[in-house]
């Protein structure tokens, strides 16, 4: 059974910076040890500022490779595309930024090629979790979630966009995973998150090493708010940080 480690902080913007100073002490230590850190990143408008305090830390950037778990089929530098605020964060600092080619007009090929570009473990990746349960690109009822023989996949449309992403075989190549949940509306997809037998996409996700770092209010509207999901959060194998 995989223990989650779970830290509550006061509110969204404490709950951004503790994720980054976790990131930037893990990515120190890899640095040290074998000179590189490969780290996979997510979207989400909870990521923006955790990239933001991660980016203005000074680390050895020019040994850090970053990697996108997903991304929507849009334009480069649409506001649409997870890529874009990644590129606002990190493009000044030195770090290699591995962008998923979904310019293409063949999604499958770009699937692929992105695949080829992986490392063959990544230090950490970085998740988010949607209201109905999903993380990365992975819906519920979408065929990238059952797919066993490939590390990235292309899905869709959801939520208007078709995309490519890792599938649950790629994101099991992580070390560790760092989930960033905050706000009140996240309460009932965060219990099912910490739920051994909770059937959301997300809970999908493999790692023997799991921290959720979240917010008092996704806590606090848990706890009153939603029956269902307080039964999933006390049965849940949690420890506290």
């Amino acid at each position: 059974m995989t223990t989650r480690w779970l830290q509550v902080l006061p509110d969204a913007d404490a709950a951004a910076r503790r994720a980054a100073e976790v990131i930037a002490g893990r990515l120190q230590r890899a640095v040290a040890t074998r000179g590189q850190f490969c780290l996979a990143l997510s979207g989400g408008s909870a990521a923006i500022e955790m990239f933001e305090a991660l980016a203005a830390k000074s680390l050895p950037w020019s040994q850090v490779e970053i990697y996108q778990v997903d991304e929507r089929v849009a334009p480069r530098a649409s506001s649409h595309r997870n890529l874009t605020s990644i590129d606002a964060a990190f493009g000044d600092t030195e770090a290699r930024i591995v962008a998923m080619p979904v310019e293409s007009d063949d999604l499958a090929s770009a699937a692929a090629r992105y695949e080829a570009m992986l490392p063959d473990a990544f230090d950490l990746v970085h998740l988010s979790l949607g209201l109905d349960g999903h993380t990365a690109s992975l819906f519920a009822g979408d065929a990238a979630l059952d797919e066993v023989h490939r590390d990235v996949a292309y899905c869709g449309p959801h939520n208007g966009f078709s995309r490519v992403t890792l599938t649950v075989k790629g994101l099991s190549m992580a070390t560790e995973v760092l989930w960033l949940v905050t706000g009140a509306q996240k309460a009932a997809p965060l219990a099912h998150l910490c739920a051994d037998d909770s059937p959301i996409p997300a809970r999908g996700v493999p790692c023997e090493r799991a921290r959720i770092v979240t917010d008092a209010a996704a806590v606090r509207m848990l706890e009153s708010n939603c029956e269902s999901a307080v039964h999933l959060w006390h049965r849940a194998n949690l420890s506290y940080l």
